[in-house]
């Protein structure tokens, strides 16, 4: 067994990796070059092999090798962008983990993993400086509603818990505290924040929304905050989103995805309204209202160590949660009429009846993706099928075991705006039977105000 776990066999095996890996010794002298680094360096083994790291990668010192680093420190760096230039000219960043190499307490050399993200930073950088463009004329409010179009009218539905939402969403557009949002994937997080800027007095100003999940802290970093030219390899004086943005909302989304390490800075601009770019000593003062959003329980991610504490604390000054569709499908019948007059506009489509069948395994559905969902099987149905009635068949696999089911009805085939009203009434009926007709606790089982519940009672005559 040990045999497999020889010197050239080790090094064979390491051939294979994705990822480029290096091997120094105490000396500073590559060892160890596999296949994978001299792809990413565009360098053959017999040219780096036995000479010094610093002589292949001219661009890199004391301070930026994470290789040095390790090996001056005696302690491992995990997951640290580092970016240098090859001997072509061409910038490369990578994500490195380096691990020194010790015998008997004393450091021997070092080893590291690199994953090229080159691409990723290219891309970013790009979208940087787009953004710069975009944000530059902070006082035009044509622009900056093309960047936020969504208004509280935008969010349907009459559900008890929505009207809540929308009614605290509105009275926190006015002030300009940080807002945390909690909301499954679907739910349209980014709708309401877009709603909330809307109502506000920053509404002509700038709106910028970011993604935190999948980037490096370093690159997040960098985009948030900013760069100095100098600052590190290759870096370019380049404004960060605070900056973009000041004056206005910044959104980011799945706060709960940005790296720990990178969160204690985010609580510092929060606690001082000033940011510091990266490589930069100085200090700019932004004036940004920040929304963020989760996508998990924020208690569960402080629990799993994917939030801090303090930084929650600071970010939930107003903590708003957006329902499930599973919760509230008495706003099913709206938002389905709403997406078919929405899709047969855009798709020219002539949808205008949906058959009860449809209906009822809507409304037993579970709807894993929430509004989003819904919305993508109108769709669906609409870019797919020439037809002016939704029918069982039309519906998507996902569906299939609800179709056996669901009882042919005499007439499958009804108006919209009656199979609507249908409903409406079946569930009001069923409502005010479980509960001996008491107006009170009806409302409270389909989650309607009182009042609209006695209008509607006095509509369909019950």
């Amino acid at each position: 067994m040990n045999e497999i776990f020889f010197r050239e066999n080790i090094f064979e095996i390491l051939n294979y990796i994705e990822e480029a890996i290096q091997i120094i010794d105490e000396k500073g002298k590559i060892l160890y070059f596999n296949k994978s680094a001299q792809k990413l360096d565009e360098l053959g083994k017999g040219n780096v092999v036995g000479r010094h790291i610093f002589e292949v990668y001219p661009s890199l010192n004391h301070t930026t090798s994470t290789l040095i680093q390790v090996m001056q420190t005696g302690s491992p760096i995990y997951e640290k962008e580092q970016t240098f230039i090859n001997y072509k000219g061409d910038k490369i960043t990578t994500v490195n983990t380096s691990i020194p190499i010790k015998e008997r307490g004393r450091i021997k050399g070092a080893i590291e993993i690199s994953r090229n993200i080159t691409h990723v930073r290219k891309m970013t950088e790009k979208i940087t400086d787009l953004q710069t463009k975009l944000y530059n004329e902070n006082d035009d409010p044509k622009k900056n509603k093309e960047n936020a179009k969504y208004t509280f009218i935008d969010l349907i539905g009459q559900n008890k818990e929505m009207a809540k939402l929308k009614s605290v969403a509105l009275r926190a557009s006015k002030i300009s505290s940080p807002v945390l949002i909690y909301g499954e994937t679907g739910t349209g997080k980014e709708l309401l924040v877009q709603s909330i800027h809307n109502a506000s007095l920053r509404k002509n100003k700038p709106f910028i929304a970011q993604n935190c999940a999948a980037l490096p802290a370093n690159l997040l970093e960098g985009i948030l905050f900013g760069t100095v030219k100098g600052g590190f390899t290759g870096a370019e004086d380049r404004k960060g989103l605070f900056e973009l943005a000041n004056g206005g909302t910044l959104f980011l989304d799945e706060i709960n995805s940005m790296p720990i390490e990178l969160q204690a800075k985010m609580l510092r601009v929060l606690q001082d309204g000033s940011i510091r770019r990266v490589g930069s000593t100085n200090t700019v003062d932004v004036d940004v209202r920040v929304i963020t959003a989760t996508n998990t329980e924020p208690e569960e991610a402080i629990k799993e160590k994917l939030m801090r504490k303090d930084l929650y604390y600071r970010l939930a000054v107003i903590n708003l949660k957006i329902p499930p569709l599973r919760e509230r499908k008495d706003d099913i019948p709206l938002l389905v009429e709403f997406f078919i007059d929405k899709y047969n506009e855009r798709l020219d489509s002539h949808v205008d009846s949906i058959s009860e069948d449809v209906i009822d395994m809507f409304m037993k559905y579970d709807w894993p993706g929430n509004v989003r969902e819904l919305e993508h099987i109108i769709q669906g149905i609409l870019a797919l099928h020439d037809t002016d009635v939704i029918k069982k068949e039309h519906l998507p696999y996902q569906f299939d075991s609800y179709k056996d089911e669901v009882k042919e009805k005499k007439s499958t085939i009804v108006p919209l705006t009656n199979a609507v009203e249908d409903l409406e009434k079946n569930i009001i009926e069923e409502a005010l039977r479980k509960t001996d007709r008491n107006i009170t606790k009806t409302a409270d089982l389909i989650s309607t105000p009182r009042q609209t519940l006695q209008y509607k009672m006095k509509k369909y005559d019950l």
